[in-house]
């Protein structure tokens, strides 16, 4: 029996020590070949899996007061090559974390490994050498420590069933992703476990957070939730640095609905300020979007404390008032007189407070019970009226200042 447990302790001590010699000759074998990296990484990843393997944050993921490598060979794969995928990316890679972005174009990917700058999006911003793309998901995936997902909601499902089979079993996934899908009325958290399983670990970010201003270096405040408070953990002290503050929740329905509701009320912030209101009427109209959203986050059991914090409110107000908002300068083009169709035919940028807004309603009477709705949802009704164009701006804005006398919180009398 103890030759027995002596042999079994021996093929342990054999399998970490040959794990923690690849994961060392791996760190310094940057990004110069690969091929071979990647050969190093699922040689590791196999002998860690018999080890019954799993990074904690006390071991693994201690690096909030320093810019070092951890002491295994964390890598970021980043899904989505927008903004915020770009954004999201440099946080990893500026703490010398080898980090690959998955982008559609080869030409793209081989702009951003040889001059550190994307040719079409945030030009002026040189990302970090620790990060390179590809266009090739079995490369960007296959290795991958942590994915971030970083793309649109309403084009996440068709992405995520293309790459699935190049995403390792277990890894977890981070989705920076907000709305709610047109065609299900699913949220990320629906989309993602439809897509990728159900037992895979999932976490969601969410907070005031321009891809600019990340880039950039300026301070930034954002929450991660997860339904697994380790994940939740390891993830906010992995992206956490002194200019990104990472807090975490474990409220995912919470965070959903503020990421999603937001950008209908700033679409119908820029409308208002599209047609020349004041700061009373932008003030009230953002005040009662964030009670449209409590109401809907209290229905579908979200924490009131969730609304009010970073992912609801604190984007709200960044979204609403923040001069770098998609969907801010969206509303605003439809108060100048636009249409729907004239401003989406000249943007550039996808404003998904429009569809959201669309499915939002759908949603509300899916899945809300009651007489009325439209009085209980007055904004996010009379948003999509005008994006269906059912109402003009200044009409929406007349039925709201019509509306019957009610107490401010009726329902919570």
């Amino acid at each position: 029996m103890i030759v027995l447990c002596s042999k079994r302790l021996l093929y342990f001590i054999t399998l970490s020590l040959l794990a923690s010699s690849i994961d060392a000759l791996q760190s310094t074998s940057s990004f110069a070949s690969p091929n071979k990296v990647r050969t190093l990484t699922k040689t590791s990843i196999c002998i860690k899996q018999k080890l019954h393997y799993r990074p904690t944050s006390s071991t693994a993921l201690h690096m909030a007061a320093s810019n070092s490598i951890p002491p295994y060979p964390v890598r970021i794969a980043v899904m989505g090559g927008g903004n915020f995928g770009l954004a999201l990316a440099a946080i990893c890679a500026r703490k010398n974390i080898p980090t690959t972005i998955l982008v559609r174009k080869q030409d793209v990917a081989e702009s951003i490994n040889k001059t550190h700058k994307h040719p079409t999006k945030m030009t002026d911003i040189t990302f970090p050498s620790t990060l390179r793309a590809t266009a090739d998901p079995a490369e960007c995936l296959s290795d991958a420590t942590y994915i971030v997902h970083a793309v649109p909601v309403q084009y996440s499902r068709e992405f995520l069933n293309s790459v699935a089979k190049y995403i390792p079993p277990n890894t977890p996934v981070l989705s920076g992703s907000k709305g709610i899908e047109t065609t299900s009325l699913g949220f990320m958290v629906d989309i993602l476990q439809e897509c990728l399983g159900e037992d895979r670990p999932y976490a969601f970010l969410s907070g005031p957070s321009f891809a600019r201003e990340m880039c950039e270096g300026v301070a930034t405040a954002v929450v991660v939730a997860s339904k697994d408070v380790l994940l939740a953990k390891d993830l906010a002290e992995l992206l956490s640095d002194n200019n990104f503050r990472v807090f975490t929740s474990r409220d995912v329905v919470g965070l959903e609905i503020g990421g999603a509701v937001k950008n209908v009320i700033a679409l119908a912030a820029g409308m208002c300020e599209g047609l020349g209101l004041g700061t009373n009427a932008m003030s009230a109209l953002v005040t009662r979007g964030c009670g449209e959203m409590r109401r809907l986050g209290s229905t579908l059991g979200a924490k009131s404390s969730t609304i009010s914090g970073l992912s609801g409110v604190g984007d709200t107000f960044g979204t609403c008032f923040g001069p770098l908002s998609r969907n801010r300068k969206f509303g605003y083009r439809l108060g100048q007189g636009e249409t729907v169709q004239q401003v989406l035919e000249s943007s550039t940028e996808v404003a998904e407070g429009v569809d959201t807004a669309r499915a939002l309603v759908r949603f509300i009477k899916q899945r809300c019970k009651g007489y009325r709705l439209d009085l209980k949802y007055p904004i996010l009704f009379g948003v999509n009226a005008i994006i269906e164009g059912e109402l003009t701006p200044l009409e929406g804005l007349k039925g709201i200042m019509e509306m019957p006398f009610l107490m401010e919180n009726y329902d919570e009398r």
